[in-house]
């Protein structure tokens, strides 16, 4: 009953944040953009009340341009390059762009939709023709398409890269480094043309017993049983994957948000305090942030409980006995992708060592092939956006694809 009481609320109080937004353009322009103080004031306040509330709907990415090498803005193209039922492969490209590299970017399925890289996007589509994948949410799925867990996760990052061909690069963010190097191992042991010819696991789960992070120990904290009785629902009537088991993402937010209270109220006093200055620049960028991070996707529910129990209760990937479609992975058939894991001082999701911890796994590579790079002074977030990723961690990102290239 939890996802339909919350379904609920939500249909109650969308009325009044549209009717909030509303007011705030009424507010700003009611003496023809001639601004006072108590006008101000509450077009500042309604700006809060129609941002707290979250939505369901997809955000657009929004790269119109970039600059090129020579430092000039040209266009990018968006198109969509592959389809299944629950990913869409989102191919980004500079228009003037001829023979670059292509990577495969591998979004997170944690609540948000995969356009919360739109910054890491942005940076990579300077030097690489990039492909994300784009999940859909899967309360929009119907049943007839089947279950979704971690071997399906595990499957389309392998149809991708072998849709993208030979030579492609491979990059995983935060959770599905798990699943990219599970992909790679198997292309590997396949003697794949497709095999990945560089990977790079950025703030991943690949051993959280390394360094465990307060998520880490709420994970070991419970037994499965609890996660399933007591964080999975059902999908409503309304929606077309009515009946499914999903881990709903309004819950997965608010553990986000509850981790870091203090830092989210500062951010929408501060919200309110930019706009009442007339800073609205600096008020632009957290209402955009909000808007971005408010917006939110279920997750399958038998690829949330799989993933709690394989990657953070039994971390059956580093002990060896993480199987995919009943095979055993080998991760010692990875001997020719390039290697390099990017982990942030201050992540306080990934503990440090966590992503490092693919470099021992992959016994067979050779040193030359491995790159470690930690990033000081950044949180989980700071590791794939940011002027920290542009300017420091970007730079080896696009070294190694080079050099695997």
């Amino acid at each position: 009953m939890i996802y339909h009481n919350y379904q609920t609320v939500a249909d109650v109080s969308d009325p009044i944040r549209k009717f909030a937004e509303h007011a705030r353009e009424i507010s700003l322009n009611w003496f023809d953009d001639k601004r006072i103080t108590p006008l101000q004031r509450m077009a500042a306040y309604y700006e809060q009340v129609a941002l707290l509330g979250f939505t369901h709907t997809r955000p657009s990415f929004n790269i119109a341009s970039v600059l090129n090498t020579q430092g000039q803005r040209v266009p990018v193209m968006e198109t969509t390059s592959f389809r299944t039922p629950y990913c869409d492969l989102v191919r980004f490209c500079r228009e003037d762009a001829k023979d670059l590299p292509k990577l495969l970017l591998v979004a997170p399925m944690s609540g948000h939709f995969a356009t919360l890289l739109r910054g890491t996007v942005q940076t990579l589509v300077q030097d690489h023709e990039v492909y994300v994948t784009d999940w859909r949410n899967i309360r929009d799925i119907p049943m007839s398409e089947g279950e979704f867990g971690l071997d399906e996760y595990v499957e389309h990052i392998i149809w991708f890269m072998q849709h993208l061909g030979p030579n492609a690069h491979l990059m995983g963010v935060c959770q599905p480094t798990v699943a990219c190097l599970a992909a790679t191992a198997v292309l590997a042991e396949d003697r794949s043309d497709c095999q990945p010819a560089s990977l790079t696991l950025m703030a991943g789960p690949i051993d959280t017993r390394v360094n465990p992070t307060g998520v880490n120990e709420l994970a070991m904290s419970k037994p499965i049983e609890w996660f399933e009785a007591n964080l999975i629902g059902m999908v409503p009537l309304h929606f077309k994957g009515v009946g499914r088991r999903v881990y709903p993402g309004f819950m997965q937010l608010m553990a986000f948000l509850n981790m870091n209270m203090d830092r989210h109220r500062q951010s929408f006093k501060s919200l309110y305090e930019h706009r009442v200055n007339g800073e609205d620049e600096k008020a632009d960028v957290i209402r955009d942030f909000y808007k971005e991070y408010f917006a939110i996707m279920d997750l399958s529910g038998p690829f949330y409980l799989e993933t709690v129990k394989q990657v953070f209760q039994e971390h059956t990937l580093p002990t060896g006995k993480m199987t995919y479609r009943g095979r055993p992975l080998n991760l010692q058939a990875i001997r020719k992708t390039f290697l390099l894991t990017v982990e942030g001082e201050r992540d306080d999701i990934c503990g440090m060592g966590q992503t490092l911890a693919a470099q021992d796994l992959c016994s067979m590579l050779p040193a030359y092939r491995k790159t470690h790079h930690l990033q000081s002074g950044v949180g989980h977030y700071g590791v794939f956006n940011g002027k920290r990723w542009d300017a420091q961690i970007y730079p080896v990102v696009r070294n190694l694809i080079r050099s695997a290239h």
